[in-house]
């Protein structure tokens, strides 16, 4: 099974691209190019190790990443790359993984930071790119196309966006669930007509736009790894919202309320002329969590539901 990354650029543990190209210190990248068995980071995650012995980015839960430092460093001093084993089937059998599983770290001195600069361009961008790394002679590029994994000598990683959040509403709801997703790193944006709503959401970091009127804004770039989720009680807000929503590549479009809510809302963007393909791709009731019924248990059951179907369709 192929794997794509997918986790936050930004968050609590720091970015090890980013942190490599703001140094200019020698460095090397680490990445896993291999899993056997349950891990804690997925094939393609990766750690930088800069010549001083300090690491930007995580491999496991902790228990690798001291001696992935010492290896990095002997590598940096060969200037050869270097596949190391961990857990099942390595020769460090001091160093065991709690998962059971096993892990392939390729080490490359010296990454080339002009394609590196072309991968976090493609990022910032919001566009998937596609890197592959030589693992014998540390040579890498950008390429057209590709899944993340190994073939060969070559070993390839997919990068796509984050998930950005596009959050629309009024009251707590609509703030508790920017503010969870802000503090998990994702990029978002909360649109609303109410100052107390937008107050909170940037008291706690989010970035908050006063929505002054019922329709979706059109300059908002959508992109196929937007979520669009709508937090209101006063329902009359949704149908021109969802209408111009249904007409992006967003890959998840949902809003809160009951079955009840769900139905009267289908019949008006019926009315309205949205199409019955359109109106399939509307989630509701929404979260994993029937009939939540306070603000954090909502937000946290509607993060899994959007979650979960990124899983299966970003990408």
């Amino acid at each position: 099974m192929t794997m794509t990354i997918l986790s936050p650029a930004t968050g609590p543990v720091k970015d090890p691209i980013a942190e490599l190209l703001g140094r200019d210190d020698p460095a090397v990248l680490a990445m896993i190019v291999g899993v056997e068995g349950p891990s804690y980071r997925p094939v393609g995650a990766a750690m930088t190790v800069f010549g001083g012995g300090n690491r930007a980015g995580t491999l496991s839960s902790g228990c690798v990443e001291a001696d992935i430092t010492l290896h990095a460093l002997a590598v940096l001093d060969s200037g050869r790359p270097q596949v190391v084993r961990y857990g099942r089937g390595s020769p460090f059998m001091d160093i065991q993984l709690p998962c059971g599983g096993g892990l392939d770290i390729l080490l490359v001195p010296r990454p080339d930071r002009a394609v590196l600069r072309q991968v976090q361009t493609a990022r910032q961008a919001r566009h998937p790119c596609v890197m592959q790394i030589d693992t014998v002679t540390g040579a890498m590029e950008i390429v057209p196309e590709g899944q993340t994994g190994r073939e060969g000598d070559l070993f390839r990683v997919r990068y796509v966006p984050d998930i950005r959040f596009l959050v629309f509403g009024k009251g707590p709801e609509a703030s508790t669930f920017a503010a969870l997703v802000q503090s998990a790193g994702y990029p978002n944006l909360l649109l609303s007509p109410d100052a107390e709503t937008l107050s909170e959401a940037a008291g706690m970091g989010c970035a908050a736009h006063h929505l002054v009127g019922q329709a979706m804004p059109g300059d908002l770039a959508v992109d196929p790894w937007t979520a669009i989720i709508l937090f209101f009680h006063d329902h009359d807000w949704e149908p021109p919202i969802l209408q111009g929503a249904l007409e992006t590549p967003a890959f998840y479009i949902g809003s809160q309320g009951s079955q009840r809510a769900r139905d009267a809302r289908m019949m008006m963007l019926e009315a309205m002329g949205v199409t019955a393909e359109a109106r399939a791709r509307l989630h509701g009731p929404v979260g994993l969590i029937p009939s939540a019924r306070d603000a954090g248990t909502l937000a946290v059951s509607v993060l899994a539901e959007i979650l979960a179907e990124a899983a299966g369709r970003v990408g």
